[in-house]
């Protein structure tokens, strides 16, 4: 497999065991630390199945597993921001699907140190030229947060 090639299946590469991104497995889904990072911390949920596209096409049981484990992984990126970055202020979760046409959800930290023309907006009108430069790519430098994500995860899961 390619270098990137996990991104182009991003389930599937999860559940053969080769998305470098993922955290943890949880009950209906992969936690996994986001490809940027220019808000330390954040994390996706992805779906444990491919085909589903939205939470309504979920069985109940099996949407609200994925919503517990939504609030899992919101909880665990709380707790390791507070351990491992400065000014942590509070998570944003979201499930949108407009882009991607798999079912994820969003956990967005918020920091005390973001400045005052975006902290109050939503992360995706921050600049644009963020979303792919290199110094807030995902790396070896943000292993302390996947590890601090990793363990409060597993202290989460009683």
């Amino acid at each position: 497999m390619a270098a990137d090639e996990w991104r182009e299946d991003r389930i599937g590469s999860a559940l053969r065991g080769e998305n470098p991104a993922v955290v943890r497995r949880l009950d209906a889904g992969f936690a996994v630390i986001g490809d940027v990072q220019f808000l330390p911390g954040y994390s996706v949920l992805l779906t444990d199945d491919p085909d589903v596209q939205r939470l309504s096409e979920l069985p109940r049981s099996r949407r609200l597993a994925f919503l517990a484990d939504m609030d899992r992984l919101g909880e665990a990126v709380e707790r390791a921001c507070r351990r491992v970055e400065t000014g942590f202020r509070r998570v944003n979760l979201e499930i949108l699907g407009n882009a991607d046409g798999f079912l994820h959800a969003h956990v967005w930290p918020r920091y005390n140190w973001e400045s005052e023309d975006l902290v109050r907006l939503p992360v995706w009108l921050y600049p644009r030229e963020w979303w792919s430069e290199e110094r807030y790519a995902l790396g070896p430098r943000h292993d302390r947060m996947r590890e601090a994500l990793g363990e409060e995860l597993d202290r989460l899961a009683g």
